[in-house]
């Protein structure tokens, strides 16, 4: 096999996690794809792949050439596409992965545009409220609201949330609004609790001073504690409690009244959003594209400003 034939046997095996499967894919027998992956390997002089039992799984090395053989690969296809006198249209598809009730709000909408506008391209959206692992899962884009540590994605940053306290207009009735975050250990409150057990505590801060080490933990008292935002929400705005959300998680009850901002002098650093994605510094035309869209329209988002006015 040449170069070009051996990337695309590690890039099959890569995406299939394994070499049975890469094979009937490739059309080839197993043997000459463990030969081809061998031979790719002494030939960087570095493991791309851990071999057991059960499964592959690519090494740090492998994942970083995966990434690389995935981007030749794709602008191979387009530049063939284009010299055969293809139409000059993107083509293929795209998988796109984003918070649950970030990608239904402002995820969603930018992808029914950009598939509007890109008839040619198929788009695969996942959204769910867990970090998903680009390479290993065959994504090209996500977002990601975090600070996102030194890795071999590239990330471009599109605004940043507040993390807000909210609470409904019924509940600060009864009970009195607090006066600063301690006051919050008298308070009810409803919080997230993701793997079943109970919440951590909310951080706050003096106005002014958002340093590490500047912070007030305050533990409140937990009237309903859920695994889902919409639960969260759908209590504080019943007056149940307060409750802490980002700020994209509650901007329509905010709007609408159904929910009162409160200590906003207090609130942590906004949490940055981020296009992501894995193909290098030079991503495919339709990632680039899509990103290109999805950065434009985010960008116009008042919410990831840090305002709450309708856009």
């Amino acid at each position: 096999m040449d170069r070009l034939d051996t990337m695309k046997v590690f890039a099959a095996v890569a995406a299939a996690r394994g070499f049975a499967p890469a094979a009937r894919q490739l059309a080839l027998s197993p043997p000459a794809v463990t030969r081809a992956v061998v031979a790719l390997e002494r030939r960087l002089g570095v493991q791309l792949l851990k071999r057991t039992t059960r499964s592959v799984v690519l090494t740090a090395a492998g994942e970083r050439f995966h990434a690389d053989c995935r981007r030749i690969l794709a602008e191979l296809a387009e530049a063939e596409a284009g010299a055969g006198g293809a139409q000059r249209e993107l083509q293929g598809q795209l998988a796109i992965t984003a918070p649950l009730l970030f990608g239904r709000l402002h995820v969603a909408p930018v992808v029914i545009e950009f598939l509007r506008e890109q008839p040619h391209i198929d788009v695969r959206c996942h959204f769910v409220d867990h970090i998903v692992h680009l390479l290993d899962d065959g994504f090209d884009v996500a977002v990601r609201i975090a600070q996102l540590p030194d890795s071999g994605l590239n990330a471009q940053r599109v605004g940043a949330l507040r993390r807000v306290l909210v609470a409904a207009p019924s509940y600060l009735e009864r009970h009195g609004a607090p006066a600063d975050p301690l006051a919050l250990q008298q308070h009810a409150a409803v919080g997230l609790s993701r793997g079943g057990g109970s919440a951590g505590p909310w951080l706050f801060y003096p106005p002014g001073h958002k340093q590490r080490g500047d912070g007030v933990a305050v533990l409140p008292r937990w009237r309903l504690l859920t695994n889902t935002s919409e639960t969260m929400i759908a209590a504080a705005v019943a007056g149940i409690g307060l409750a802490r959300a980002l700020a994209y998680q509650v901007a329509a009850e905010v709007r609408a009244g159904t929910l009162v901002v409160l200590l906003p002098a207090h609130e942590p650093e906004p949490v940055p959003v981020q296009l992501v994605h894995a193909e290098g510094r030079q991503p495919t035309a339709k990632t680039r594209a899509f990103i290109d869209l999805a950065a434009q329209r985010l960008r116009a988002q008042p919410v990831l400003d840090g305002r709450f006015d309708a856009a």
